[in-house]
């Protein structure tokens, strides 16, 4: 075979082969961000299993990967050829006190790595508490912002009822629920899964009084606050979704719990499991199957549009206001659909079966990121200060 032929043919394969690369040959590429962006999994998540990222497209590729080879198979087009993101590995299942250290290791860890003296920070599901808790610990063990843009997406900052009906269900099956899932982290990870202490952090109320310990998203929230000097900016993505759009195995936990969350109130005033109420009606389009819209707010709402030709774009939701305190926030912040995503709980990360598109979503995150990091005289992209 002709050289010109081998070339033609390893060309071919490489534009079926990668995800979104047809159109992504004329569209712009986001924009590289000046420190590292690190995704956080959340609960019973992992970075690779088997070659299946948990922050992958359809086929398991990771979002973040950068097309920065020859030719190179199953990479994100749309970023810059330097963009630098990684997958970070916690617990599968622990509290967001004890996953967050962990994070805040492996955050360290990056650093390390690239030299980098900041990084931006997104978590998915219980990632994103995770998220708050590691962007405090490094600034008490540093002195000084480690974070600079934490992103959340389905994060239940103000619980979620899921958790608590699984806590609900008695001792016989919360027991069964416990050693299953430990063996599976044990297995993802390594020995140190502690499942009940993950799913009583979900609860935003403290599940049980009585056992020595003070639990629940209510009290994290109030240990690992939103402040400036953990991380610059705050913002999140919110999904919900319903009827046969939902992921089968969500529509299938409906039958059993099935979320009313769209209802305004500072506590857990309707005693579901997460902060907030009900407005009476369950089967409708307030919850992504998991999480209420009610819980997932964390500082800025986004707005995702796809674009049919170029980027997508994410950008701040000004209609509403920002959630500085995430125990606290507004009525609009609980009970609003402006700009929330109609994907399920699972769609954002790569599980099927959806058409959603997570190589252009991340890439337009990883844009969002870049415009809202903070500049510092004479740091750039790839400079040696930023590696």
């Amino acid at each position: 075979m002709s050289v010109i032929r081998s070339v033609g043919l390893w060309a071919c394969v490489w534009f079926v082969a990668s995800p979104g690369t047809a159109s992504a040959q004329w569209a712009p590429r986001a924009q590289r961000t000046l420190y590292p962006v690190v995704f956080a999994h959340g609960l019973a998540g992992f970075d690779d299993l088997a070659g299946f990222d948990y922050w992958g497209d359809e086929l398991g590729n990771f979002v973040g990967d950068a097309c920065d080879e020859f030719l190179e198979l199953g990479c994100n087009a749309f970023l810059d050829s330097g963009q630098k993101a990684f997958a970070a590995q916690v617990q599968p299942f622990e509290s967001s006190e004890a996953r967050g250290e962990t994070l805040a290791d492996e955050l360290e860890s990056v650093l390390a790595t690239t030299g980098a003296s900041r990084v931006n920070l997104v978590g998915h599901s219980q990632g994103g508490m995770d998220a708050r808790k590691a962007a405090r610990v490094l600034y008490l063990r540093k002195g000084r912002r480690v974070v600079d843009v934490m992103v959340s997406i389905s994060s239940p900052h103000r619980g979620s009822p899921v958790a608590k009906f699984v806590l609900d269900t008695g001792p016989t099956v919360t027991q069964l629920a416990d050693f299953l899932a430990t063996i599976y982290g044990d297995v993802v990870y390594e020995q140190g899964n502690d499942p009940i202490a993950a799913v009583k952090q979900l609860v935003y109320n403290d599940y049980d009084p009585l056992d020595g310990l003070t639990t629940g998203a209510r009290a994290f929230n109030t240990n690992n606050p939103m402040d400036s000097r953990y991380a610059s900016h705050y913002a999140s993505l919110m999904t919900a979704q319903d009827g046969l759009s939902l992921n089968p195995a969500f529509q299938t936990a409906q039958i059993l719990v099935n979320i009313d969350g769209d209802g305004y109130c500072i506590n857990d005033c309707d005693n579901d499991g997460a902060a907030g109420k009900g407005d009476g009606v369950s089967a409708e389009r307030d919850d992504d199957g998991v999480v209420g819209i009610n819980s997932q707010q964390m500082g800025h709402r986004l707005r995702y549009a796809v674009s049919p030709f170029g980027l997508d774009t994410i950008a701040r939701d000004t209609s509403l206001g920002i959630v500085s305190n995430v125990n606290q926030p507004g009525e609009p912040q609980m009970t609003s659909l402006s700009s929330v995503m109609d994907q399920d709980h699972l769609d954002v990360v790569g599980f099927g079966p959806d058409l959603f598109n997570e190589i252009e979503f991340y890439a337009a995150l990883i844009d969002y990121i870049s415009k809202n990091e903070t500049r510092i005289m004479g740091v750039t992209p790839h400079s040696h200060a930023n590696e």
